[in-house]
């Protein structure tokens, strides 16, 4: 396998988890909603559809954005936005709101990830060696 198609992979998998994640956040009586079939449906599929963007953008010149922290986040903010869009219809009153907010949110996390999984999870690594003594 490639390099290339290994990067891809691996970039599939961080921009599935993130806007899943983000996905699961925000949609109205998430936490009281965990367990639900279709809430993890709708927020997989949100995953799913903004992990292909991903993918599809590293054939285009918007790539070079995935090497910067703040770039790769608002990247997947926006292909949030567009996934969730496409995923399912709005929950709050406010047109594409829903969108919007999980977008910003799986952004966040998409910061949040890049300070602490850089280096091989080093800062996750010296926390865990600190508290374990």
């Amino acid at each position: 396998m490639s390099s290339d198609w290994k990067r891809r992979g691996r970039l599939f998998v961080q921009r599935f988890w993130q806007p899943t994640s983000a996905c699961m956040t925000c949609m109205p009586g998430s936490w009281g909603n965990l367990l639900s079939l279709a809430h993890w449906t709708l927020a997989l599929q949100t995953g799913l559809a903004t992990g292909i963007l991903a993918v599809v953008l590293t054939w285009t010149p918007a790539a070079k954005l995935y090497s910067n922290r703040y770039g790769n986040a608002l990247v997947v903010g926006c292909l949030t936005m567009l996934g969730d869009a496409y995923s399912h219809a709005n929950h709050y009153g406010i047109p594409l709101a829903e969108a919007i907010v999980t977008g910003v949110v799986s952004g966040l996390l998409t910061l949040a990830g890049s300070y602490l999984f850089e280096d091989r999870a080093r800062r996750v690594r010296a926390i865990w060696a600190r508290m374990t003594g």
